[in-house]
């Protein structure tokens, strides 16, 4: 339950500390007194939207603070789940905002996403209004109030993971549909590529030694002459390099026995007669092995136009990179043969799938179908009580062409409020007054059904007076035995009611007018009340009514 709510510099508010109690609590006041800016200030720390203009005027932040009583409520798997600090007896829910447009959530003091907040107020607190009782000609809603008078958690969530499994299969098949599709439209244009490919027979670095070779061939007199002159100049005559270094060699060996010194002057000389001897043997060999060859030159200038043809066609700039291009081409047409059988595979999951989600639907309808004939009577009962003697309500079940996340059923709510009328759309046929009793009534069966620590309405009571609203308050007087009730109302029947019973009110002083509450003293809940029976003036006959109303002397 709500055990206190905490509001600082927000709106009309300086600073309220509310200290709620279990039971029935009830708040009144005067229109624009400020019973909506208290619920507002609630609603951040439910995970709402913080907007900055709700701040004090000339102040810079804002801060909503609300204390929780959880300990019959399970909530730790919750807490452990987010890592969150847990408190098996209380949870403290807190909400900063600063002018700047800057807001920040916590729960037990720790920094929360607003998400978890809003999911973590779902399990604490419930806000109905006025505004909620529009809702209940949404399907959506109707459907969920069902599952969660029917108790579906099990079967709704075996139902939600087939279902999730089956549309992500689905999406696999229809994007490989689509991938086949295109590539097959592709598959004549890439096997035509692949063949030119394939066909060229390319070979790593095989464009390098071309060109080489080409080089080499165009060249070949050029070459040839070069080396025909070293071979000459090297060895032929007295006078050849070969000659005049044997001599040079020759007459540095003669002086070495009187002049030491020369001795490695003379192996030098030796060294590059070798050399020398070698490079003409090497060079008469290369020159034996130059001959120009026409016919080669013309297939290497084919060849290599092939392959300047084929880089510029595919954009890239080496052999290598045309090797990887028709590896890729190869693997894509592979893909493209084994499409047949991808899709026949995943044809059958999805196919798997669907069957396992509509059988988990069925299960999941059958509940709900099954529950509402208990459904519709017992509110039914509750609605005769609440002076709606002559209701009819059905539960109308109509299987989904298409099921999606919340199960195979198409549901509505058939309402009529006579005998002789035929059963129609609740929001085609029922009242303002007829909607507000009969979202109480399902209120009143869901937290029967739901444990759930806290309740707010919100002058859901429109459209209700009387006897009526003296019903509609025993109601909420009977949840408030098993869960906190609080309740904002303007109508007496309904506060007369309350265990415990507050009023908001407006000060106003030289500087500023503020919202302020407080908790009434059996005294002031008589005048309160009467007043609410005779207006402004409060006469004696509103006095004993009031009195007669709170069964007090």
């Amino acid at each position: 339950m709500l055990k206190s709510l905490y509001i600082e510099n927000y709106a009309l508010i300086d600073s309220l500390n509310i200290k709620f109690e279990a039971g029935l609590n009830v708040i009144t006041g005067e229109t624009g007194a400020g019973k909506s800016i208290i619920l507002g200030a609630l609603s951040l720390i439910l995970g709402q939207r913080a907007d900055s203009r709700h701040i004090k005027h000339n102040e810079k932040r804002s801060v909503i603070e609300g204390v929780f009583h959880i300990s019959d409520y399970n909530l730790k798997p919750f807490f452990d789940e987010r890592d969150w600090l847990f408190d098996d007896k209380e949870c403290i829910l807190r909400r900063e905002i600063w002018t700047s447009g800057k807001s920040r959530a916590f729960v037990n003091d720790s920094p929360v996403l607003l998400n978890d907040l809003k999911e973590l107020a779902d399990k604490l607190i419930d806000i109905h209004s006025q505004h909620q009782n529009l809702a209940l000609s949404d399907n959506l809603f109707q459907l969920k109030i069902v599952d969660a008078l029917a108790n579906t958690v099990k079967e709704l969530e075996e139902y939600e993971k087939a279902y999730s499994k089956y549309i992500v299969s689905k999406k696999a098949l229809m994007d490989l549909q689509s991938e086949s599709q295109k590539s097959r439209e592709e598959e004549d244009f890439l096997r035509f590529q692949y063949d030119i490919l394939k066909e060229a027979n390319l070979k790593v670095g095989e464009q390098e030694q071309l060109e080489i070779e080409l080089e080499a061939l165009t060249h070949s007199e050029e070459i040839k002459s070069a080396l025909f002159y070293t071979t000459s100049l090297l060895l032929e005559g007295d006078n050849s390099i070969e000659s005049q270094l044997r001599a040079v060699g020759d007459k540095l060996q003669g002086i070495e026995r009187v002049y030491p010194k020369v001795s490695e002057l003379t192996e030098r000389v030796k060294s590059a007669y070798i050399d020398m001897k070698d490079v003409r043997e090497e060079a008469s060999r290369l020159f034996e092995t130059i001959e120009f060859d026409q016919e080669r030159q013309d297939f290497i200038e084919n060849r290599l136009s092939t392959i300047y043809e084929l880089l510029k066609k595919h954009t890239v700039t080496t052999v290598d990179d045309l090797i990887i291009l028709e590896n890729q081409i190869a693997l894509q047409l592979a893909n493209i043969e084994s499409y047949d059988q991808q899709l026949s595979a995943l044809e059958k999951e999805t196919l798997a799938n669907k069957e396992l989600m509509l059988e988990k639907g069925k299960v999941l309808s059958e509940k709900r179908k099954s529950s509402s004939v208990s459904i519709e009577k017992q509110l039914i009962e509750k609605l005769s009580f609440l002076k709606m003697a002559n209701t009819r309500f059905v539960c109308d079940y109509k299987e989904k062409k298409i099921p999606d996340n919340t199960g195979i059923d198409n549901l509505q709510f058939l309402f009529s409020a006579n005998k002789n009328s035929s059963l129609q759309p609740v929001s085609d046929i029922a009242s303002g007054g007829e909607i507000s009793r009969l979202m109480l009534c399902l209120k009143a069966m869901i937290t029967g059904a739901v444990a759930l620590p806290a309740i707010i309405f919100d002058e859901i009571d429109t459209g209700t007076s009387g006897d009526v609203a003296d019903m509609v308050g025993a109601i909420m007087k009977e949840m408030s035995s098993d869960m906190q009730v609080i309740v904002i109302t303007h109508l007496p029947q309904i506060a007369s009611k309350g265990d415990v019973h507050f009023k908001v009110y407006k000060e106003e002083t030289d500087l500023e007018m503020t919202t302020n509450i407080k908790v009434l003293t059996s005294s002031e809940k008589i005048e309160e009340i009467a007043g609410m029976l005779s207006g402004a003036k409060i006469t004696k006959e509103a006095l004993q009514n009031a009195r007669v109303m709170l069964g007090v002397q």
